[in-house]
């Protein structure tokens, strides 16, 4: 890598750290542009240049968020003894660590805001299909152990997002004990539906 592409992931690092701050203080919609100067010493050029703007600003931060996400769950996952576990697992990091993380509230404005540019909407999808692979990955371990019925693991992996996005907004007025009990019983009726029957 060279000195100038090191120097320019340096300066993306140093934007998005300091803006990271201002979404979770002022929430995503209240900060706007001029604040991200201020707090960052950088010029709208210069940030412009990086993200191309606030939407890509605070999606390298989602994406950030996501690579974290998936580095707790690959240092836990060998803790689980099937599949079935995993899921336990993952409805728990969702819980402990997405309710409780601090771009949280800003997240939901920003996926809650209407109009978003073509490019923007792109990167979601492709985040969202990441979410979607991981969870294919995993109910196919699970067919493929005979935990799990022989079925259509993409359109089970589709549910599960949906399932998991909803509880995620449905649960943000619970404390920990409760959202995590709720997870828990919506893995119990994911499972019963793809479970395979013990003779």
């Amino acid at each position: 890598m060279n000195k100038k592409k090191i120097q320019s992931d340096e300066t993306k690092k140093r934007i998005a750290d300091a803006t990271k701050m201002l979404f979770v203080q002022k929430g995503y919609k209240a900060t706007s542009i001029e604040d991200i100067v201020g707090a960052t010493g950088s010029s709208k050029g210069n940030i412009y240049y990086h993200f191309k703007s606030k939407e890509g600003l605070f999606l390298y931060l989602i994406n950030e968020w996501d690579q974290e996400w998936e580095h707790q769950w690959k240092e836990k996952e060998s803790q689980y003894k099937n599949v079935t576990d995993k899921l336990y697992g993952v409805a728990e990091q969702m819980v402990l660590e997405d309710l409780n993380h601090p771009l949280t509230k800003a997240a939901d404005e920003f996926f809650n805001n209407e109009e978003k540019a073509s490019d923007v909407e792109e990167r979601i999808t492709e985040m969202v299909n990441g979410h979607l692979t991981f969870y294919q990955n995993l109910i196919q371990q699970g067919v493929d152990s005979g935990e799990f019925k022989d079925s259509d693991v993409k359109g089970l992996s589709i549910i599960f997002e949906s399932l998991t996005m909803g509880l995620s907004q449905m649960s943000r007025k619970l404390n920990q004990k409760e959202a995590l009990k709720l997870y828990q019983s919506a893995i119990n009726v994911f499972l019963y539906g793809i479970a395979k029957e013990q003779k």
